[in-house]
């Protein structure tokens, strides 16, 4: 998740959560499906946890004592730029080992009162090198021979890149002291927000009646009745989801306001554009690449509409797809997987690519990085974190079984085989903006899918062709309607607060905008807003696109390796280790892909559109 200041890169948790939620898992199981945390630590009240908590109190008295001293002049600026440097990947290792530990802590268990406290605590206590920071990158940016310097020392030569876009980012800091206001405000406004949003909705309860009895259930238990075979099923959980969002919508619709009104306010101080164009610039994309990738989405809707209503007509409907049909299975097959034969599902196809990958991923499960079990308290859909400071990941998801559950394991896998590309790179350059986040996470879930329909027999590819491409639908049709609606929500909000209503039309028009008339427009989703987790980061904005770069990339990627066999895989691991150290463009070049050309966009769309054409005629 890509943020706003210069030092996040050090501070900031490497999670990276996706746009897909799994359904949850059977009663019973063998392997165990909650993952383990003690290589962090073994709880809050840990002497390691205490210990490291003083530890980084001293460190960051360490680096504002040296700042004040050394900064006042340019002496010895090759010494003082690597001194930063280390000690910044000290202080990164640390603060990341204790966040992410409070961070997991929280996603899976909502009402732990220490793991909110601390993430509170570490939050207060980063603040306070707010000055410190902006000083040292404003201090950079003086150096007229920087690039002399940086060429005098191998080791900042290995941190040219980073460097280069500190003295960037320095044109939009503020003084030490806004800086250090909007840094403190922050903990009370935009994450504050954020906290609020996560408890209310992790807690959330919808009422439902499930075999004449009326339940409370989690609000991802239900949402992930959206995959049941009974249509009569996908209908009442849509409907009693939508009918609980009453019971938090105001202040959900209070903790958007807040945070996007945050985002306007420190983006315009900045001097950016727009929200827009800030998250442009974090991400290390340009305009240019962002406008060839929408044009092309938007060239392929056509396609896309003939599917939903293909789909909707095989469902009886005769006025476009109901939203509560989007994830209906189809086919007479039907593919379900214990937790242990999703592994092996998953670890044998993986073999096909390349070793490397099958033994890491078959180390994740076996070594419980993965927390699969559904329950009360912990957040709904998926993420994986990458902890560098272990050289580990740790994956959430909610298990049911499904073939599409298998898909996001795979999926996640596939972010936490990047970070193990990345494990021995330095901390500092182990950090990727968020439209190549999603990289090695759709090749590993394409891997897969592709592995299977090989096998398949006709009910099977049909099964397996619609969910694939109705994943891609989600990535590239209901993710531009997010677009939309970020876009609508960031230029209304410049103005005043949005109500319920005004959210709930602007998540409406965004629908209708992408889906045009493949969805039935009586049964439409106005509260998306309210339950997907992207919209309520104060420092990652429009996290919609970079999935959409994301899909779109991998399947050129996987096109290039079904062209180059086996002589593409060190390559791809080679790929993923740049993804933190160079801009997009430049990492794209590696595989002399020019992601600026629109034509490289329509040739990966022009993959799904073969797909939707194969499951008409299948149908």
């Amino acid at each position: 998740v890509s943020t706003q200041s210069t030092w996040d890169l050090f501070i900031k948790r490497l999670v990276v959560n996706c746009v897909y939620c799994s359904p949850t898992r059977p009663k019973e199981h063998k392997m165990e499906m909650r993952w383990n945390l003690d290589k962090l630590y073994t709880s809050f009240e840990s002497d390691q946890f205490k210990s490291d908590l003083e530890k980084l109190d001293t460190l960051i008295e360490s680096l504002i004592s040296w700042a004040g001293k050394e900064l006042a002049n340019t002496d010895n600026s090759e010494e003082k730029i690597t001194w930063w440097l280390k000690s910044g990947v000290e202080l990164g290792h640390l603060y990341s080992r204790l966040s992410s530990y409070a961070g997991l802590v929280f996603s899976v268990e909502a009402g732990n009162s220490d793991a909110r406290k601390y993430d509170e605590i570490l939050e207060v206590k980063m603040s306070s090198l707010t000055s410190t920071r902006t000083s040292f990158s404003k201090w950079l940016a003086s150096l007229s021979d920087l690039d002399a310097v940086i060429e005098s020392s191998d080791f900042l030569k290995e941190h040219k890149f980073y460097l280069s876009e500190e003295v960037d980012k320095s044109r939009y800091m503020l003084s030490d002291e806004v800086e250090t206001v909007i840094s403190k405000l922050k903990n009370t406004g935009s994450n504050a927000w954020s906290q609020l949003w996560n408890v209310l909705s992790s807690n959330h309860l919808v009422e439902i009646e499930v075999d004449g009895e009326v339940k409370q259930l989690p609000l991802p238990v239900v949402r992930n009745m959206a995959y049941d075979k009974e249509s009569a099923t996908r209908k009442k959980a849509y409907e009693a989801e939508l009918k609980s969002y009453s019971l938090f919508e105001e202040s959900a619709a209070a903790a958007l306001n807040g945070i996007k009104g945050e985002v306007i306010t420190t983006s315009d101080l900045r001097g950016y554009e727009s929200p827009l164009e800030m998250t442009l610039k974090n991400s290390r994309m340009d305009r240019e690449t962002l406008e060839a990738m929408l044009g092309a989405m938007r060239d392929s809707f056509p396609r896309f509409r003939e599917y939903f209503k293909k789909k909707g007509e095989l469902l009886g409907h005769k006025n476009g797809l109901p939203f509560y049909e989007l994830f209906a299975p189809m086919g007479k097959s039907e593919m379900s997987f214990t937790y242990e034969e999703a592994r092996k599902f998953i670890v044998d196809n993986f073999r096909n690519f390349s070793d490397e990958l099958a033994d890491f991923a078959d180390r994740a499960f076996e070594n419980n990085w993965i927390d699969a079990e559904p329950r009360e308290g912990k957040r709904g859909g998926a993420f994986c974190a990458n902890l560098h400071v272990i050289g580990e990941s740790r994956v959430l998801s909610n298990f049911t079984g499904s073939f599409s559950n298998v898909t996001t394991l795979a999926h996640e896998l596939g972010h936490a085989f990047h970070g193990h590309c990345l494990k021995n790179e330095s901390f500092i350059n182990s950090d990727y903006p968020m439209p190549l986040a999603e990289t090695a996470s759709i090749f590993c879930e394409t891997i897969v899918v592709n592995a299977v329909l090989k096998e398949a027999d006709r009910d099977q590819a049909f099964t397996i062709l619609e969910s694939s491409i109705s994943d891609a639908a989600q990535v590239i049709v209901d993710i531009y309607s997010r677009y939309l609606f970020e876009t609508e929500l960031f230029e209304k909000r410049k103005n005043s607060s949005l109500s319920v209503e005004e959210l709930k039309e602007a998540m409406l028009n965004g629908q209708k905008g992408s889906y045009g008339d493949g969805l039935d427009p009586q049964w439409l989703h106005p509260y998306m807003w309210i339950c997907k987790p992207h919209y309520y980061y104060g420092g990652a904005n429009f996290y919609n696109f970079p999935y959409a770069f994301g899909l779109l990339f991998a399947k050129g990627l996987y096109a290039e390796y079904l062209k180059r066999g086996v002589d593409f895989v060190p390559q791809y691991s080679e790929l993923l280790k740049a993804t933190g150290s160079n801009n997009i463009a430049d990492v794209t070049a590696l595989m002399d892909i020019d992601v600026r050309s629109k034509e490289f966009w329509k040739n990966s769309l022009d993959i799904v559109a073969r797909d939707i054409e194969k499951f008409i005629e299948l149908s």
